[in-house]
């Protein structure tokens, strides 16, 4: 785990990832961005979720997202990746302003390359802590 992020996000995180329909693994993504930067929180947001479908094998120009914000079920800064075919679920995400800047935790479905996810999200120049469901 990344000293960028601590305990207790790690912990809700692995929450969220508790056993339900689906297995589900997640990855937090640090950033530096504050809430004046929405418009780069959202192409950041976007460009993970790419990441995450490619390493779902989903070609992320056959995905859209899906926000919350007309939708009671949804929180604010809550997304969703889905593809365009079925509307079938690739990740979710929740932005969270923490000490100022955003932290984003996605999560998907456990059989995506879980490496290759934080491996790309660093790649995209974040800091990027993995967390396995159960």
């Amino acid at each position: 785990m990344s000293d960028a992020i601590d305990e207790d996000l790690y912990q809700r995180t692995k929450a969220l990832l508790e056993p339900g329909d689906i297995e589900l693994n997640g990855v937090i993504v640090r950033t530096d961005l504050t809430g004046e930067e929405e418009p780069t929180l959202h192409q950041a947001t976007l460009d993970v979720g790419n990441v995450i479908a490619e390493a779902s094998g989903i070609d992320p120009k056959d995905t859209f997202v899906y926000s919350g914000n007309d939708d009671p079920e949804f929180g604010v800064n809550q997304h969703q990746g889905r593809t365009l075919e079925d509307e079938a679920f690739v990740w979710e995400c929740q932005q969270l302003m923490r000490d100022g800047t955003y932290d984003v935790v996605f999560y998907y479905e456990a059989d995506a390359d879980q490496e290759a996810i934080v491996e790309g999200v660093e790649d995209l120049g974040f800091d990027a802590t993995g967390v396995r469901g159960e």
